[in-house]
Order: C-alpha cells, then structure tokens, then sequence
C-alpha cells in the first residue's frame, strides 16, 4: 500500500488519486485504474469513473479508516491505546460511552481528543515547512521506502542515480528480469528485491510454487529470493508456506509468527 502512504491528505481520506498522464481514477489500496472516459455498470445504473472508483473502495476494501489504522506504528505514530480510542471515535461513540469502553474516565478522554487536536495542527504545519524546504533543496531524491518493508534503517537511504546504478550492475536484464548476482551488501539487497517484488500483484494471494514460478526465471537461486523476500518484509505468508502475498496489500491479512516483523 505504498500508494495509500505517498499520497496528499485529501487523496488518502478518499483512497484514491487522480493520474492525468493516464486520464484514470486509480484506487490507492490495488491499483486497479478507471478511465475517465468510461462508464461502468453497477447493478441497474452506470457510474462515472470518479464514483465507480469510490464503490469500488467501499465495496472490495471496506472501511478507509480501518485500513489506515492499520498501518504500522511508525507511519501512523499511533500506540495500540490511541488506536483504540480512535476508532471508537470514528463509530460516532459518546466521550462517556468511550470511556467506558477503555475502562478510564471521561476527562481522560477529553484530555486525548485535545492532544490529538494539537497533534493534527502540528502535522501540518510540519509537512508545509518540509514541502517548502524540499522546493529549495537541491539534493538528489531518495528513493521511497515500500510500505510492506519490516526494516527502517541506512540500507535504504538511496539515492535514485545509486538506484539506478544498483539495478544496472546486478541484472543482466530489467525486461524481462534477470538477475546477475544477489549481492550480500545491505543496500543492493534492498534495491533487488524492491525491484523483484514489482513482479508480484498486490490483493493477489499466490500458492508457494507460483512464487517459484515468478522467482526461477530471475535468479536460478530462487528459493534464498524467496526467503529474503520473506525477512525484509516484502512478501508475507502462511505459517505452513500454502499461501503468499504482497505485504501489507490485502486487508485483515497478518503477518506470520515467523515473519521479519517478529525479528
């Protein structure tokens, strides 16, 4: 759900954006694309692109609020509590019936709503400082960090030419992808597997051998591909390995025990 993560405020309340170059409404959750110049059947009626991409969000991924608290902590900067506290907000539940809920008193409640109130202005009046500075700053551009990635370190503090120059000097070919050599180095790890797991189909769930499927082309040595997309967090799986998806892409899909998130 990286789409979900690198969009405006207003693109990640509705769920989707708008791509110009494409003429597309395109879901953030799936990427699934409509065109803006169709019209799509629901039920007895046709909806334009913009409403079909909206009853598409509702009806495929459920409630949008869900999905965002269901980011990991460092994204939403939420403790499991405040979570809470939160989504009973969201269900329209009273300061008195919440706190019962939570077992603490009604002033407690008060006293969180205001700090997430002061919390909110600071958000944004931190990312127009940031917007700001990035409009002056002439370094190059990092490359973004995937949403599914369990690992938040130096190793992907990459540059988009070192990127570049990584994917040029470990495959023989990008299309179709052939991988020359898996380096053991940190950063030439991450870009190879960031640019692999464009192989895969996020809210797509794959059974063990159609991982292989995608993987032996790649690389002869398919099966460390596999369990070092497994450790960094890129793809998840069941715990008996019977079936594997795109980290972070389906709704209501945990990670495994055995995962790197548990690392």
């Amino acid at each position: 759900m990286s789409e979900l993560i690198n969009t405006t405020l207003e693109e990640l309340k509705q769920g989707f954006v708008y791509d110009g170059e494409k003429g597309a409404f395109i879901c953030s959750i799936c990427g699934k694309a409509f065109d803006e110049e169709e019209v799509y059947p629901s039920g007895e009626r046709f909806l334009t692109a913009k409403r079909a991409v909206k009853t598409h969000i509702a009806a495929e991924h459920g409630d949008l609020f869900a999905i965002l608290c269901g980011f990991d902590k460092r994204y939403t900067g939420l403790t499991p509590n405040q979570r809470e506290l939160l989504t009973l907000m969201h269900a329209g539940l009273s300061d008195a019936q919440i706190a019962s809920r939570m077992g603490v008193t009604a002033s407690t409640v008060r006293h969180q709503r205001f700090t997430f109130r002061e919390r909110a202005k600071q958000a944004r009046m931190y990312l127009a400082i940031y917007e700001l500075a990035c409009e002056g700053n002439a370094e190059e551009e990092l490359i973004e960090i995937p949403s599914c990635a369990s690992m938040l370190d130096e190793r992907y503090e990459t540059t988009t030419p070192e990127e570049e120059k990584i994917l040029s000097t470990q495959f023989y070919s990008l299309s179709p992808l052939r991988l020359r050599v898996f380096s053991k180095k940190e950063k030439k790890k991450v870009v190879v597997l960031r640019r692999i797991l464009e192989e895969f189909e996020r809210s797509r769930l794959y059974t063990e051998k159609e991982v292989n499927d995608i993987l032996r082309p790649i690389y002869a040595d398919y099966v460390t591909l596999r369990r070092y997309l497994i450790e960094y967090g890129f793809l998840d799986r069941e715990r008996d390995c019977s079936t594997y998806w795109v980290k972070g892409s389906l709704p209501g899909k945990t990670p495994t025990p055995d995962s790197a998130t548990q690392q």
